[in-house]
């Protein structure tokens, strides 16, 4: 298993700083190996419950008393399955002399796992896992991470054809298993033609009615559905920039499934071929490159958006930090240029600068605040904002 250090030295941080950190995530995503990561790394006490384990369930069954008394870093995992939990840390966090930490472990969004805003608010901070990324498994494996996605299990089996196997089996217990279990009472195989309509849709601006149209239900049941899935953390939605400039801007959101891997075996795509001759494989790689920037410059959800006008001009990318604005634009070529809807976005958005992120080799200015970085030297060559 890769030493996700990048992550650990991230819970290390917030756990310095509030009484209760959050981890959330995909299912095996790898929290539960990274929370052991991080217990054998600290040098103070530290308890582990894990709430899919009979045993540590009924040690839980009088919270307060179980927990009260317990020093150091205190590990919940599965928290969802054990509402009762948030209200008992609460008053454990506001003790005055506190002797515990609490990391809290669960396997989709807060404000669907939890629905502990109000309980913990002021006292908990999230932090949401992705999958592996280029930095941890290294730019030269960067291909195989797109194929196979950043789940643990995909990217670390033995063969492509074993990882396309887990993705398939993943999708299906997902869809089975884990969201009823989290309270979703929509048939698996109705939630499955969705997911797998959607990826056809992967890097395009969503349209409700048009959407529900072709999947034969009301525009509000095929939002409420793209809405689950955002909140189990397998689709992701970037919203669109909107702001009072003399354009007609769009202003609905792109959506893309959230692991490429997960993608691509939706598509029913085995093997880099079948990517590569498949009319999906730019936005594939938009939407991989674009998870791997996010990360790398360490934006948050609410510093990412992408721009359009109806007039055509576009940017896949934009992170607004403050008064800063940066853009970046996605090219599958080893030859990027500066087209005129770039052009558009660096004077209407006032970017401080545009980055091109291209699949060739070299890096090279194309224009005053604009530069042409290759995927494959991105983390050398692009610092973190």
């Amino acid at each position: 298993m890769l030493k996700r250090q990048k992550e650990i030295r991230i819970l290390q941080s917030l756990l310095s700083r509030y009484p209760i950190v959050g981890l959330v995530g995909a299912r095996q995503v790898g929290k539960t190996t990274l929370a052991r990561m991080l217990r054998s790394e600290i040098k103070e006490k530290s308890s582990y419950f894990d709430l899919e384990d009979p045993g540590d369930l009924a040690r839980l069954a009088d919270p307060m008393l179980a927990l009260k008394g317990l020093q150091g870093l205190v590990i919940l995992d599965e928290v969802q399955r054990k509402p009762d939990l948030f209200p008992v840390l609460r008053v454990l966090a506001d003790r005055p002399k506190r002797t515990a930490k609490f990391l809290i472990l669960g396997s989709a969004s807060p404000d669907m796992v939890h629905r502990s805003a109000e309980t913990l608010a002021g006292r908990i901070a999230y932090h949401e896992l992705p999958g592996f990324s280029v930095e941890e498994v290294g730019e030269q494996h960067s291909q195989k991470l797109w194929v196979r996605g950043g789940f643990p299990p995909a990217y670390l089996a033995s063969t492509y054809a074993a990882s396309f196997d887990w993705r398939l089996e993943f999708i299906r217990t997902f869809l089975e298993r884990d969201l009823p279990q989290l309270g979703v009472m929509i048939r698996s195989t109705s939630l499955r033609r969705f997911w797998s309509m959607l990826a056809h849709y992967h890097g395009q601006v969503w349209n409700s009615s048009e959407f529900a149209r072709s999947f034969g239900v009301a525009d509000t049941t095929a939002r409420n559905y793209l809405d689950l899935l955002t909140s189990a953390l397998v689709v992701r939605q970037l919203l669109p920039w909107s702001e009072n400039v003399a354009k007609r801007q769009v202003k609905s959101p792109k959506v893309y499934v959230a692991d490429s891997g997960l993608l691509h075996a939706l598509l029913g795509l085995r093997t880099v071929a079948e990517i590569e001759s498949h009319p999906k494989l730019g936005a594939s790689w938009e939407g991989f490159v674009i998870s791997q920037v996010v990360r790398h410059i360490g934006a948050r959800p609410e510093e990412c958006f992408f721009w359009a006008t109806h007039g055509g001009a576009e940017l896949d990318l934009l992170v607004v930090r403050g008064q800063r604005r940066f853009g970046f634009e996605i090219k599958r070529t080893v030859e990027p240029r500066l087209t005129s809807s770039m052009r558009s976005g660096l004077t209407d958005l006032r970017l401080n600068h545009l980055y091109i992120v291209h699949s060739g080799e070299k890096g090279f200015p194309v224009a005053k605040a604009a530069t042409a970085i290759p995927f494959l030297h991105l983390m050398d060559e692009l610092r973190p904002l």
